[in-house]
């Protein structure tokens, strides 16, 4: 007997059934030329036999969506973000693709509901930069619906997606053997917070750097904070109050450590003088500070760039294997740590990178 067709089967249970995935499916249903002739009759093999009727409407609506990309990420009044935002703006146009943003500052909760906002937009893709301790579930519910997702800069363990990222242990090793190599023994690593991804990497390279030069590990000249410019001020105050105080800081972000400078220069030291200051990301305004911020450049555009370009692809593939590109970063020498104390302080016992 024939079996009863089901006016409600969704594309979901066809791509089930055909053992692939659901872009995959919205693919073969709307003609793409991008699909294999063998998995092209398994799709329509499985809509005959389920009885799916093609929504010409729905369709409409994706094929509408489909130039749209989600981004989502912290806030715009880090550089940091403004930067990305325009390496992806300047990739995905070449594409004909425009931009949905929406920014968490942190939070989970804003999190998922941009998301749920943007699966209900039916964007054709979504870039994000994840809020520590987002779960890979909230990732999988995007890919669910059949979603391409690509992450930056933050990294989610467990998770089956593309990813964009700098080498943040090599970026961080790269700042801290610099500052041993001007003479400075006692550098400490200012801001960020331990559960971010990118924070554990520069933290291992700063590890790394001392350990290779002989040097100890003190984890009193270690704080953490949130990455703010009020938190540089705050913390370089405490750290420059201390007995013994560092000679040299690592700050987590050019943010905090233009914070810092600012402080310094308020309680009349001067940076790269009195004390040496390191960043990360090169953000416009470390090259337009005074003192010219050293930093360990991040590559953000190009970062952005090749986020836009990897969901831009999975967009049209959806069913390669996830991709991994992890830039290297490059140390930008300027004004915020020129003074060295090569001359002041005994030579180290072992050669550096």
């Amino acid at each position: 007997m024939k079996s009863q067709k089901n006016t409600h089967v969704t594309l979901q249970q066809v791509a089930e059934h055909a053992g692939v995935s659901r872009a995959t499916a919205s693919l073969v249903v709307r003609g793409s030329q991008n699909i294999s002739e063998t998995t092209r009759e398994k799709v329509f093999n499985s809509m005959h036999e389920l009885g799916y009727v093609y929504d010409r409407v729905a369709a409409n609506l994706r094929s509408k969506s489909s130039t749209t990309v989600g981004l989502i990420i912290m806030e715009l009044a880090n550089p940091f973000y403004s930067e990305l935002l325009i390496g992806i703006h300047q990739t995905l146009d070449q594409f004909g693709q425009t931009v949905i943003l929406g920014t968490t500052f942190d939070s989970c909760t804003i999190q998922d509901r941009l998301l749920s906002t943007m699966l209900e937009h039916r964007v054709g893709g979504v870039i994000l930069s994840a809020v520590p301790g987002t779960s890979g579930e909230a990732v999988e519910r995007v890919r669910r619906w059949g979603i391409p997702i690509v992450l930056v800069n933050r990294i989610l363990p467990g998770t089956q997606c593309d990813f964009v990222g700098i080498d943040n242990v090599a970026g961080g090793q790269l700042a801290v053997e610099y500052l041993i190599r001007q003479g400075h023994r006692r550098i400490a690593f200012l801001g960020g917070l331990a559960k971010l991804s990118s924070w554990q990497g520069r933290k291992q390279g700063y590890d790394n750097a001392l350990r290779q030069a002989g040097l100890e590990i003190d984890h009193s000249l270690i704080i953490e904070s949130p990455a703010t410019r009020d938190c540089g001020i705050e913390l370089i105050q405490r750290l420059l109050s201390i007995p013994n105080p560092p000679t040299a800081v690592f700050c987590y972000n050019d943010i905090m450590a233009i914070g810092a400078m600012m402080k310094m220069k308020e309680m009349g030291l001067t940076p790269g003088k009195d004390i040496a200051i390191v960043g990360f990301d090169d953000i416009p305004e470390a090259a337009i500070f005074t003192p010219k911020l050293t930093t360990v450049s991040s590559a953000i555009r190009l970062m952005g760039s090749h986020a836009a370009a990897l969901l831009h692809a999975r967009m049209e593939n959806p069913d390669n294997e996830p991709q991994n590109i992890v830039l290297q970063p490059e140390l930008i020498v300027r004004d915020s740590c020129s003074h060295s104390l090569s001359a002041m302080v005994p030579p180290l016992d072992k050669n550096l990178i």
